[in-house]
C-alpha cells in the first residue's frame, strides 16, 4: 500500500480530531469543485450550494483569512469519472460523486505516490440502495437480466450505475463478458433508449426515472434488488485540506444548510432545482419529497464504511479498480467540526438511520394536480378512485405517486404493480414478480394502473 506519508501535519490533524491551520497570509484561495446537476443525490454538495452561494456564506473572513481573496469555481460534469480525472490531473480540489466513483477516486489517487485524497461528508443516501436502475426500451421484450445476454448495455463506465450493473451480474452469476458493454454518458444512454438504437442502459438518479416520466423506458432491475445501500459524498484533495481545513469546514456546513432548504419546502425546492438543472420538477420530487429516495444525511455512518469496502470488493474482483484502504480515505474530522461550531449534535444524527420499508408505511398516496397541486390520498382504493374521476373531466395530472409494499419506495402512480384483492383493495408493487407472489398468496389479481384505476371507478 503506498505511503500517506506527504501529508504528516494532515494525518496528524485527524487522528487527533484537530483541524491545523496554515501560517496567516494575503492570498487568493482558488476553490474549484466538479459536480454533477444531473445527479440528484450530489445536490446538497454541488447545485443547491452553488446557486444559494451557501459556501460562500460560511467562507472564513478572519484570522488567518482575513485579507483572503476567494475564487470559487464550479464545473458540471456528466457522471464522476471525469471529475476523478480533473482531480488527479490537480484542476479541481472537490468532487461530488457516487459510491463506485468514490472507490475509483481513493484508489485510483492511493496508487500515486505522493497524491491522496478524503472523503470528509455525505450528501444523501437511500438504505436500500434506490437511486441506480437498469432501463430498456418501453417496447423491449426484455424482463430481467438474463434476458440481456449477448446484447448491447450501456452505462457511464466509472460511474455508481456502472459498479451496480457489475455487482448485479455478478450477484446473478453472469459474466461481465456476456453482454456488450459500451460507456456511454446519461444523456446519450437516455436518448438511445428512446430511439432504440441500444438494448438497455444502466444510469444513477434521476435518468431512469426520467425515461419513465417521458415514457420513453421501462426499469427491468432496480439498485435496491442488490441490497447494498446506494450513497454519495464530498471528496477533497488532501493537499487542498491540509493548506485550507477551514474551507473544507465551511462546505460541510454548506452540505447542512442545503439539506435544510430542501426539507423545508420539497415543493418549493423541487421547482428551483427544475429550473436549475433541467430535470422535470416531477421526477425531482420523487427522490426530495417527504417520502422520496434520499435521506439527505451528511454524517459519515459506520454502514457506509462497510458499503464502500464491499463496493471496492466488486471492482477488484473485476479488476477494475486498485487496492483501497478505505479507512484511510474516509474522516469524520471536518464534519465533527462543522456540526460543533453549528451547535447541532453529529453523534445523534450519526445515530439516525432511515429506512423506506418502515419510515414509509401507511404513507398516502399523492396526485399532483396541473392547477391544483398536490393532494394526498389515504389508501391506494381512494386514490385510484381520485385519478379516475380526474380523468373523467380531462383534467391534466402532472405525475402521480404510490409506495412499494416490499420496499418502501416512492414509484409513479403509472409505472407501479397493483394488486386486487378479493376484498376490492389495492397493493402497490415496483417488480412483478413480487406482485404476481402476493397475489397468489391473497388470491388477488395483478393489474398495470390504467386496469386498475379502471376497476377502482367501477
Amino acid at each position: 500500500m503506498p505511503s500517506t506519508a506527504p501529508f504528516p501535519m494532515l494525518r496528524a490533524a485527524l487522528a487527533a480530531g484537530v483541524l491545523i491551520a496554515a501560517p496567516a497570509a494575503a492570498e487568493t484561495i482558488d476553490i474549484t469543485v466538479g459536480h454533477q446537476s444531473m445527479c440528484t443525490d450530489t445536490y446538497t454538495a454541488g447545485i443547491v450550494v452553488k446557486e444559494l452561494k451557501l459556501l460562500e456564506k460560511h467562507l472564513p473572513r478572519d484570522g488567518k483569512y482575513a485579507k483572503a481573496d476567494y475564487n470559487v469555481v464550479w464545473s458540471d460534469y456528466a457522471s464522476g469519472g471525469p471529475i476523478t480525472n480533473q482531480m488527479l490531473a490537480g484542476k479541481l480540489s472537490f468532487g461530488v460523486m457516487g459510491d463506485f466513483p468514490l472507490v475509483v477516486n481513493g484508489a485510483k489517487f492511493q496508487e500515486t505516490k505522493s497524491l491522496r485524497t478524503i472523503v470528509v461528508a455525505g450528501t444523501g443516501y437511500n438504505l436500500k440502495g434506490s437511486g441506480n436502475a437498469l432501463v430498456v426500451p418501453a417496447a423491449s421484450t426484455a424482463h430481467s437480466l438474463e434476458d440481456l445476454k449477448g446484447k448491447a448495455v450501456s452505462t457511464p463506465v466509472g460511474s455508481a450505475a456502472w459498479g451496480m450493473l457489475v455487482k448485479a451480474l455478478q450477484d446473478k452469476q453472469i459474466p461481465l463478458s456476456a453482454i456488450e458493454l459500451k460507456n456511454q454518458a446519461p444523456a446519450v444512454g437516455a436518448a438511445n433508449i428512446a430511439t432504440g438504437k441500444i438494448d438497455a442502459h444502466a444510469d444513477f438518479c434521476p435518468w431512469s426515472e426520467i425515461m419513465e416520466f417521458r415514457g420513453t423506458g421501462r426499469k427491468i432491475y432496480d439498485g435496491s434488488e442488490g441490497g447494498v445501500p446506494y450513497l454519495h459524498g464530498l471528496v477533497v484533495r488532501a493537499d487542498f485540506a491540509e493548506a485550507h481545513p477551514e474551507v473544507v469546514t465551511a462546505f460541510v456546513k454548506a452540505i447542512v444548510d442545503a439539506g435544510r432548504w430542501i426539507e423545508e419546502d420539497p415543493l418549493r425546492a423541487t421547482e428551483a432545482l427544475e429550473k436549475w438543472t433541467g430535470v422535470e420538477k416531477e421526477v425531482l420530487y420523487i427522490y426530495f419529497s417527504k417520502g422520496g429516495h434520499l435521506t439527505l444525511d451528511p454524517t459519515l455512518k459506520a454502514q457506509w464504511i462497510d458499503t464502500l469496502k464491499a463496493d471496492h470488493g466488486v471492482l477488484a474482483k473485476e479488476k477494475l479498480a486498485p487496492a483501497l484502504n478505505v479507512d484511510d480515505f474516509v474522516t469524520e474530522a471536518y464534519l465533527k467540526t462543522a456540526y460543533a461550531e453549528l451547535g447541532l449534535d453529529y453523534a445523534a444524527q450519526k445515530a439516525k438511520l432511515v429506512d423506506p420499508s418502515t419510515a414509509n408505511a401507511g404513507r398516502p398516496s399523492e396526485v399532483w394536480h396541473a392547477r391544483d397541486g398536490i393532494t394526498s390520498y389515504p389508501t391506494p382504493r381512494e386514490f385510484l378512485k381520485a385519478v379516475a374521476g380526474f380523468q373523467a373531466t380531462g383534467a391534466k395530472l402532472n405525475a402521480t405517486y404510490v409506495y412499494d409494499r416490499e420496499t418502501g419506495l416512492k414509484l409513479f402512480g403509472k409505472t407501479a404493480f397493483f394488486v386486487q384483492g378479493k376484498d376490492g383493495e389495492f397493493a402497490t408493487f415496483l417488480r412483478k414478480g413480487e406482485a404476481e407472489a402476493h397475489a397468489a398468496k391473497a388470491g388477488g389479481k395483478v393489474l398495470s394502473f390504467d386496469e386498475a384505476v379502471a376497476s377502482a371507478a367501477s
